[in-house]
């Protein structure tokens, strides 16, 4: 697969990568590090898990928390555990002597484990995915720009190519729908319950509230 890859698409991310260095040298001073900035906040998913996090604590935002934790997971698994290491893609840098270069003027930027499909950008589009499904989408389609500046600034860095960036997308795609569904699965059944004392303190608890009666 990753053979495949690499030589059906080489003139195609290769031309990609040349349009990048171009960046790097007229705009590098401003790009490289708001683009690694960018980058950070996709780094093992730890952000977007804490807010996954923080928005569990709400009664308000709990199913968004939920469908984001959910997708973050499915993704992972998507990702990490099968689709990394069936392909076993190495990253571009390590691949050609050119791409090194680029590479390099681009910060040298230090990653692990395989290639495809980008993790930085599966875990944002899954996240952002379940955001979107799950809240007003009229406002929450503006969370897809985190997902385009996190998928360019992989490729801008030269540690994935366009490719990798395209297979994270629909993973995350994918994953993101697939955690939404799982989350409202779970909500519907404590509905169902909510009569149960577990049930009804998952759907009706409040970090504010809990404070409030601490503070009193």
């Amino acid at each position: 697969m990753a053979d495949w890859l690499n030589n059906t698409f080489y003139n195609f991310d290769r031309q990609i990568f040349i349009a990048m260095n171009g960046l790097q040298k007229t705009a590098g001073e401003f790009l490289t590090p708001l683009l690694k900035f960018v980058s950070f906040f996709g780094e093992g998913g730890i952000f977007l898990i804490i807010l996954s996090v923080i928005l569990l604590l709400f009664k308000g935002t709990r199913r968004t928390g939920a469908s984001m934790l959910l997708a973050i997971g499915v993704g992972a698994l998507f990702t990490n555990v099968i689709i990394k290491n069936a392909v076993a893609r190495v990253r571009p840098f390590y691949a050609d002597l050119e791409y090194f270069a680029f590479w390099k003027n681009a910060g040298a930027t230090s990653v692990s484990e395989y290639s495809f499909p980008s993790g930085h950008t599966t875990v944002a589009m899954t996240s952002m995915t379940a955001l979107f499904l799950s809240t007003n989408k009229k406002k929450s389609w503006l969370s897809y720009i985190f997902v385009v500046l996190t998928a360019f600034s992989r490729v801008y860095l030269i540690v994935h190519y366009f490719t990798d960036v395209v297979g994270g997308l629909i993973v995350g795609g994918i994953s993101g729908v697939i955690g939404y569904y799982l989350a409202k699965l779970i909500f519907n059944a404590f509905e169902k319950n909510k009569d149960k004392k577990a049930c009804q303190f998952i759907l009706e608890s409040d970090i504010k509230n809990l404070i409030k009666k601490t503070a009193n």
